[in-house]
C-alpha cells in the first residue's frame, strides 16, 4: 500500500489515504437506505457510479467511508468551469531546457488503480467530461492523444461522478448518453432520527438538550425550499450550526450565522427562518 501511495506523489492533498486494519479511523458514514450494498455491488463489477443529490446530503462522506471500506485511495476533483480535460489527464511542461509529460490526476488513479472521484461533474467543460467515456465502458482506457497512447485502467481503478440536480439548466447538464454509462445512486437529506445520529457523531459536545430541537429546525426549514429559498437546509449546515453552540454561542445565533445568512438574503425569508428557530428554542 505504501508503495501505491508513493506512485501518487505530486496529488498528494487529493488523496484520502484507505487504512487496512485501523477500524477507528473510518469516516463516519450513517447510512440512509442499501447505498453501501449498491457501491459494493459495482466495485465488484468495476462499473462507474454516479452519486446524485442535493448539497451538503452527505455524497462525499459517503464514497470517503467507501474508500476506506474497500480499502482504496481516493483522489478527488472538485470540477468547474475552467477545468480543462488537460488538467485531468496531464501536459507537456518545460522542465529547464527539457519537455516533460505530467500525469494528471485521473492519468495517475487509472494507472494505479485509485478511486476517482469528479465532483460536482456537471460545472465541467463539455472536453472534460467526453474523455472519461472510454473509461465507462468495456474498454476502460484513456486516451493520452498528447502523448499518442491509450492507457489501460489498472483492474482496481473506478471513476465515480456526482451532481446536484437541482443545479440543472440546459447550459449545464449531464448529456443523457453520458448519465446511462454510470450506475446511479440518489442521496437526500435523511430523515430526523438518521440525521440526529449523524450531528451527534460529529459534535459529541452538544449539549443533549440542543440536538433534537436543532434537528427539527432543520427538518421543519427544508419546508420553505419550495417558497422561495434556492437551495435547502442541509445536514452538513445543521453540523456547523451544532459547532457554534458547542462553541459557546446561543442556538439562536448558531442558527442565524449557519443555517439563515448563507442560504437567503431576502428579508423575509430569513426572519421565517428565524421564527421556525425560536419556536423550537424557547
Amino acid at each position: 500500500m505504501k508503495t501505491l501511495f508513493n506512485r501518487l506523489r505530486g496529488v498528494e492533498r487529493d488523496i484520502v489515504q484507505a487504512p487496512v486494519e485501523d477500524d477507528a479511523a473510518a469516516p463516519f458514514y450513517q447510512a440512509q437506505h442499501n447505498e453501501i450494498a449498491i457501491f459494493e455491488a459495482a466495485w465488484k463489477k468495476r462499473l462507474p457510479v454516479m452519486l446524485k443529490g442535493p448539497t451538503g446530503c452527505g455524497k462525499t462522506r459517503f464514497l470517503e467511508y467507501m474508500a476506506w471500506r474497500l480499502k482504496r485511495p481516493l483522489v478527488t476533483v472538485s470540477c468547474h468551469e475552467d477545468l480543462t480535460s488537460s488538467d485531468l489527464i496531464g501536459r507537456f511542461l518545460l522542465e529547464g531546457d527539457r519537455t516533460v509529460w505530467q500525469d494528471g490526476p485521473l492519468t495517475r488513479a487509472v494507472k494505479v488503480g485509485a478511486i476517482c472521484y469528479l465532483d460536482e461533474i456537471v460545472e465541467a467543460r463539455t472536453d472534460s467530461t467526453v474523455i472519461i467515456h472510454p473509461l465507462t465502458d468495456h474498454r476502460r482506457q484513456l486516451p493520452l492523444e498528447k502523448k499518442g497512447q491509450e492507457i489501460e485502467a489498472h483492474e482496481d481503478f473506478m471513476l465515480v461522478i456526482s451532481y446536484n440536480p437541482g443545479y440543472q439548466t440546459v447550459l449545464k447538464d449531464l448529456k443523457p448518453s453520458t448519465k446511462q454509462r454510470f450506475i446511479g445512486i440518489n442521496f437526500n437529506y435523511p430523515n430526523a432520527e438518521v440525521e440526529r445520529s449523524i450531528v451527534r457523531s460529529e459534535v459529541p459536545d452538544l449539549p443533549e438538550a440542543l440536538l433534537n430541537p436543532l434537528v427539527e429546525v432543520g427538518q421543519r426549514a427544508r419546508a420553505l425550499k419550495d417558497h422561495g429559498l434556492e437551495e435547502a437546509t442541509s445536514t452538513r449546515a445543521l453540523v456547523y450550526a451544532a459547532n457554534m453552540m458547542a462553541a459557546g454561542l446561543s442556538p439562536i445565533e448558531a442558527c442565524q450565522v449557519a443555517l439563515i445568512n448563507p442560504i437567503t438574503d431576502d428579508a423575509e425569508l430569513s426572519e421565517a427562518l428565524l421564527e421556525i428557530a425560536r419556536a423550537h428554542f424557547s
